[in-house]
């Protein structure tokens, strides 16, 4: 089976400098796909560009922290604070989750919103994954899955690094906290591949997690050297650096520059030629199918 290798960059809308990145990573890079807030500042924007570039796969980069819903507030009470917006990160959403205090049914709700926003637009849908991941709990992730089929989305991101780098474990190294984020996510990581086999969503593996900010031209070359057989998704935030971006609520910012200038370089498209990776589109992969171990697990 060949390698290939899905590039895909999260966070498209969230500025017009990030919308410029993503898309001159695709026209000069290596770029094959991109996650699209249904609801943010430059959403507009990333969706009339997006027409031009027929080549790129967009999916829907779901939204349940950081931002406003599609909805209206009122509409979806539990997932929003006083002002009307989503909880401003991960960890209180997850918590309330654990301590039930999120309705999945104004998950589902708000959700199913995003993605008919953008397939009213006119936006082919390539694949779905969430913003900070938050859809690596398992309940959110059975919604998602539904939706995918649902709306006839052949992949759901499971936002599980198998492959995470050796280097990473040690306590000195920068992602040191990433890298152990992602091992404590193995059980809900197997629950939703699970989830995803009984429903017939394609679950590609996935990379880049760990190196999320840190990315250099040796860690990238180890990612790609270790890509496996099958269909591989390298999750990537490049863009362009501007005011918006600077106060937006997002810690990757100059990272986003460097990611651009990996991802466009001579040297990094030459690396792939010679790990004879194919470079594709969730949408036009042959296969996708879930770790072995996950499908042999008792």
């Amino acid at each position: 089976m060949q390698r290939q290798l899905v590039v895909n960059a999260d966070d498209l809308g969230l500025t017009v400098g990030v919308n410029e990145g993503i898309f001159d990573a695709h026209d000069l890079g290596i770029l094959t796909s991109a996650s699209l807030f249904a609801n943010a500042p430059a959403t507009e924007d990333a969706i009339a560009r997006s027409r031009l570039r027929p080549s790129l796969g967009i999916g829907v980069h779901l939204a349940l922290v950081d931002g406003a819903p599609t909805l209206p507030p009122d509409d979806v009470p539990t997932l929003v604070a006083d002002d009307g917006r989503f909880r401003t990160s991960w960890k209180p959403f997850i918590v309330a989750c654990l301590q039930r205090r999120v309705s999945l049914d104004d998950v589902e709700r708000e959700l199913t919103a995003q993605i008919a926003r953008l397939q009213r637009a006119g936006v082919r849908l390539t694949h779905l994954d969430a913003h900070k991941h938050v859809h690596a709990y398992p309940p959110i992730f059975a919604i998602v899955a539904r939706l995918a089929i649902g709306f006839g989305i052949p992949v759901v991101r499971v936002p599980y690094e198998r492959r995470s780098l050796a280097a990473s474990a040690a306590l000195r190294d920068p992602a040191f906290a990433q890298t152990w984020l992602n091992a404590a996510l193995w059980p809900w990581a197997r629950a939703n591949y699970r989830t995803a086999a009984a429903l017939g969503v394609r679950t590609p593996a996935f990379i880049g997690r760990v190196r999320t900010g840190l990315f250099d031209r040796a860690s990238l070359a180890a990612m790609l050297r270790a890509v496996g057989r099958g269909v591989t998704e390298l999750m990537v935030h490049p863009g362009y650096v501007d005011d918006d971006l600077r106060r937006a609520s997002t810690r990757l910012v100059e990272s986003r520059q460097a990611e651009m200038e990996l991802l466009c370089s001579i040297e990094t498209r030459a690396r792939l030629v010679g790990e004879r990776i194919e470079l594709v589109r969730h949408d036009l992969a042959r296969t996708s199918r879930m770790p072995r171990s996950v499908r042999h697990a008792s």
